[in-house]
């Protein structure tokens, strides 16, 4: 993994998604970091808003962090055409973001939320691999086979109970919880 790949995702894990991040997937890594640019925008708007130019700085620079990570992870090789395009778009976005923060301009930063949305929206409609499915098929089974006590409702609609059980167990529920 390369520099600017571990200082995107450490730019995501300041915020306690520690477990999850050891836990994920390449594919779902990248959606995190896609989620995590575009809650720090909604920050740093926020900030711009209330006048606070420390925090609004700081959240866009952790946003071109992430975005650094998002153009490190690009195969040009294998991505051909669509990996030069969003280099390009990568690029355009940090530019709108240092644009934004020395403007104090919430217009580029709604634009460039948007950009990663869409981006975002079109990464959540690729498969994850079979092999990677067939993973998390296997971890879900050692987790159910290792359980004791209940901790908590995942949700209404189904009302699955999670269990509480050995420390492996502790730390998948943690990755699958957030």
């Amino acid at each position: 993994m390369s520099a600017q790949i571990k200082a995107a995702i450490n730019s995501y894990s300041d915020y306690g998604y520690n477990s999850e991040i050891e836990y994920a997937d390449p594919h779902r890594l990248i959606q995190m970091l896609f989620e995590g640019a575009i809650k720090r925008i909604a920050f740093a708007k926020g900030a711009m808003e209330r006048n606070e130019i420390m925090e609004k700085g700081a959240f866009i620079s952790q946003t071109i962090d992430i975005v650094g990570g998002l153009r490190a992870s690009l195969d040009m090789e294998k991505g051909g055409d669509i990996a030069q395009n969003l280099d390009s778009l990568y690029i355009y976005i940090t530019q709108q973001l240092v644009q934004a923060n020395l403007d104090n301009d919430e217009s580029i930063l709604d634009e460039v939320s948007g950009l990663l949305k869409d981006v975002k929206t079109a990464w959540d409609a690729i498969s994850v691999p079979e092999v990677e499915a067939n993973n998390e098929t296997e971890l879900a089974d050692e987790v159910e086979g290792s359980i004791d006590q209940p901790v908590k409702t995942v949700s209404a609609e189904n009302e699955t109970t999670l269990k509480k059980g050995n420390s492996q167990t502790n730390r998948a529920l943690k990755a699958y919880s957030v």
